[in-house]
């Protein structure tokens, strides 16, 4: 068994005073600090406010040397070290396959978790957890791919009934973060494609922008009066709904201002 130890925190949603008092006690104690901030970021924070919070140097790793990984494991065989992401701690991938490649090198871990896009953005459109399907991504398209594996995810789950949490890419070097407005396109032009018949200008689709904040915008509305409307500043996430409970429509009319004659129809529904 080696000396060191990696604790996995998470930073939870938005700006520096998300960090829960465990995370920031473990911080205090580590000998070395690094994060990732691909996979998502604190908009509401930089770096020089994370690093006076915490009282630390942080070294901000990029996607590539996240993923190789050989920066935290050899630091963490002999130092007690902390890796700082956005969110929840275990939420990608890459950071489950981090913790174990950890462990196999005889090093102990630890997970601090922090909180979450896929509890926080149900819980503020008021729409019931367990009736979330797989979550899926939206990816900015290149000259030549256009995938739509996310249109047949969303369509999976709303034959059965359920929700589909959303997520927006995020190009970190590039500081370029989907909007729900370019989201939405991208769901029309899928359905263009694919013909599923999903989507079309009076689909129900909800928005949450800034999850986290003091201000987050909280909507739902028909495509074809959010794709124009403004939801402000990064980061935002979109929900295509599936069979709604009666709560859940008298929640989204109170929480996120859908128009009271859409929820008569989609009670009738």
């Amino acid at each position: 068994m080696t000396k060191g130890k990696l604790t996995f925190i998470g930073l939870g949603l938005y700006d520096e005073k998300d960090i829960s008092l465990k995370g920031l006690n473990e911080i205090k104690n580590c000998d070395r600090v690094y994060a990732e901030f691909y996979t998502a970021k604190l908009v509401g924070t930089d770096i020089n406010k994370l690093e006076s919070t915490i009282g630390k140097k942080i070294k901000i790793l990029t996607r590539e040397e996240t993923e190789k990984g050989d920066n935290i494991i050899n630091s963490a065989k002999k130092e007690n070290v902390a890796f700082l992401t956005c969110g929840d701690s275990m939420a990608a991938t890459t950071h489950v396959d981090l913790r174990l490649r950890a462990i196999n090198e005889g090093i102990k871990t630890k997970v601090v978790h922090g909180s979450s896009i896929v509890t926080a953005v149900p819980g503020l459109l008021g729409l019931q957890n367990y009736k979330f399907g797989r979550t899926t991504t939206l990816a900015y398209p290149k000259e030549d791919y256009f995938p739509t594996s996310q249109y047949d995810i969303i369509k999976n789950n709303k034959e059965i009934g359920l929700h589909t949490l959303v997520l927006l890419d995020i190009q970190a070097d590039r500081n370029k973060h989907m909007t729900a407005n370019e989201g939405i396109e991208l769901l029309i032009e899928m359905e263009k494609k694919k013909r599923g018949h999903i989507f079309a200008e009076e689909s129900v689709v909800c928005v949450v922008a800034r999850a986290g904040s003091s201000n987050p915008t909280v909507r739902a509305d028909k495509i074809e009066v959010l794709r124009d409307e403004d939801f402000g500043t990064p980061l935002h996430t979109l929900v295509v709904p599936g069979a709604l409970h009666f709560m859940e429509i008298e929640a989204l009319e109170n929480l996120a201002n859908l128009p009271v004659e859409l929820s008569k129809k989609l009670q009738k529904l």
